[in-house]
């Protein structure tokens, strides 16, 4: 049985979201943000040392990272779909985008969030988050003008990765300028298994990131 180790507004949202497009049997094992600090409560290092949110055990297998997550999952159950296949020659884009999502889109929304917080200190470094996050979001942008999907004609890891960073940037208001991603989420969020992912995963507010 698959169990998800899920925490409330928290990367673990996109997993429960790809599970129930997968259509799998699993369990959610739920967890709190603390509502001071926003930090994970103490009981999920006893799942994973870093204590941190998704943890996925599947069997004997315990898995964090949400792309080693998304991978494992789409392989193990995906049935062929949710990835191209590793001889198309879409596959390296499917890689590309799978790994950016963490690895480039996530680190200036970061940045933004905890150099705000410096208040006067970290207005030095204000124009250089600024001009990066335009680079990323524009390029991403231009890369989803004329598309319904990250990668090929259906919904991948690709789209389930770039959720988190997306919803963070639509909450924030950075999506304002870039209709093509703004679509794309109004898209992903209309789907009936994101909807219900949402239902089971409790409220998930990527506004949270705000404050």
């Amino acid at each position: 049985m698959i169990t998800l180790h899920h925490l409330n507004h928290s990367r673990s949202q996109r997993i429960l979201w790809l599970l129930e497009e997968l259509g799998v049997d699993y369990e959610i094992a739920a967890y709190q943000r603390d509502a001071k600090t926003r930090l994970a409560p103490p009981g999920l290092e006893n799942i994973h040392p870093l204590g941190k949110s998704p943890v996925v055990t599947d069997g004997d297998l315990i898995l964090h990272e949400s792309g080693a997550i998304t991978a494992h999952l789409i392989r193990t159950y995906g049935d062929g779909k949710f990835a191209p296949a590793p001889s198309s020659d879409d596959f390296p884009e499917y890689l590309e985008w799978l790994h950016y999502a963490e690895g480039s889109a996530m680190l200036p929304l970061m940045l933004n969030l905890y150099v705000g917080r410096l208040g006067d200190a970290g207005a030095p470094l204000a124009p250089r988050i600024d001009s990066e996050t335009k680079r990323h979001f524009s390029f991403m942008n231009d890369e989803m003008k004329g598309k319904e999907f990250f990668v090929g004609e259906s919904l991948t890891g690709a789209d389930i990765m770039m959720s988190f960073p997306l919803d963070i940037a639509k909450a924030r208001g950075v999506l304002e300028p870039y209709a093509a991603l703004s679509g794309h989420v109004d898209k992903m969020r209309a789907r009936p298994a994101y909807q219900r992912a949402i239902e089971k995963g409790g409220e998930y507010s990527m506004g949270f990131f705000n404050r």
